[in-house]
């Protein structure tokens, strides 16, 4: 979870914050939007930088060796769904948060400028979404997809569904 704490205006002192909650400012001088706790969940951050992440041209899948291998299986089952965050990780403190991906690229792609462009995208969303800074997406390419590997798959699933 996260805590942020709005900013007090010259001479006004810092109430003290101990759960992790973005926390307002009280009363009836204070502006609505800072009334009151806003919670988000490791989870919220999680799912952000994933759905940033899938949004960037040249990223195939997400995920690590065993935890692509379980997904792929669980989306094929009848009522199984795509996990938005499978190979997706963060650490939220206070006010900022550090994302960890592990990604499956397209072959022909440049890793350094999907990289980036994953880099800019997750930044981007976390920030505006959740107001939290983000200190660092730290990125591991785990595999390249190449355009044959779908072709081997097409031929060994069946013709009749």
């Amino acid at each position: 979870m996260s805590e942020t704490t709005s900013r007090p205006t010259p001479g006004e002192s810092q109430p003290s914050t101990t759960g992790k909650t973005l926390q307002g400012r009280t009363g009836a001088g204070a502006p609505p939007e800072t009334r009151g706790r806003t919670t988000i969940a490791d989870s919220v951050v999680e799912k952000i930088a994933g759905m940033a992440t899938r949004e960037v041209p040249g990223i195939h899948s997400l995920g690590a060796g065993m935890a692509r291998t379980f997904g792929a299986v669980r989306d094929r089952v009848p009522g199984g769904h795509p996990s938005v965050t499978r190979g997706v990780k963060v650490e939220v403190g206070e006010r900022q948060t550090a994302v960890d991906l592990d990604v499956v690229v397209e072959y022909g792609v440049s890793i350094v400028d999907v990289a980036g462009d994953v880099r800019t995208n997750v930044i981007t969303a976390v920030e505006r979404m959740t107001g939290l800074e983000v200190v660092e997406v730290n990125i591991t390419v785990d595999d390249v997809h190449l355009p044959i590997e779908e072709d081997e798959r097409e031929e060994t699933e069946g013709r009749v569904q």
